[in-house]
């Protein structure tokens, strides 16, 4: 883990066909994220569970980490167990389509979502309307989409595309949902 409680914490390395974030994407998102206190966030497309278990370490009130892949969810479980934070996450093996109809159908909502599809699978878009179909984003809530800079995302109505940054092949979007002034600037960086 880069900071928060957590800070120093080794994780269990990423099952094969698992593309983890880099530690240097990883820190730019929670520099910008800034105070996760109270945060109730998802995690979709977990993997390893690396960006949710950041924020418990930065102090997010709960974390949902979903994936369908049963190998990523044994890792994830893993390192909630030697972190000793299982009370505080829900894991869900889904699609992240199906868990976010589920979650929205138990009237779940979120303030902080990371995305990160495996590049290739063309699941972003359709994920991103998942969530605003799933009303499980509260006004102004911050969605956080790992994509690779080949497979630009396309609009979706009832998030606004705040920032984008690119770091090589990997561009990082930051969505917020209706409802909420921009208060981050709309800059576009490379880094």
């Amino acid at each position: 883990m880069i900071a928060g409680a957590l800070r120093g914490r080794r994780l269990v390395a990423a099952p094969s066909g698992v593309r983890p974030t880099s530690d240097r994407v990883r820190e730019s998102i929670f520099a910008r994220l800034g105070e996760l206190s109270g945060c109730r966030v998802l995690d979709l497309f977990a993997g390893t569970g690396a960006l949710g278990i950041e924020a418990i370490s930065r102090g997010a009130e709960s974390l949902v980490s979903v994936d369908r892949s049963r190998k990523a969810i044994s890792v994830l479980r893993q390192n909630l167990r030697r972190l000793d934070i299982e009370a505080a996450v829900q894991v869900v093996l889904s699609d992240a389509r199906g868990a976010l109809r589920r979650l929205g159908a138990a009237g779940v909502s979120f303030d902080l979502v990371f995305l990160d599809p495996p590049y290739d699978s063309g699941e972003a878009d359709g994920a991103l309307e998942s969530l605003v179909a799933a009303r499980v984003l509260v006004p102004g809530a911050v969605v956080v989409v790992e994509s690779a800079k080949r497979h630009p995302l396309a609009p979706v109505v009832g998030l606004h595309v705040e920032q984008e940054r690119r770091y090589g092949d990997t561009v990082v979007s930051w969505l917020i949902s209706a409802g909420h002034a921009d208060s981050h600037g709309g800059a576009s960086e490379k880094e």
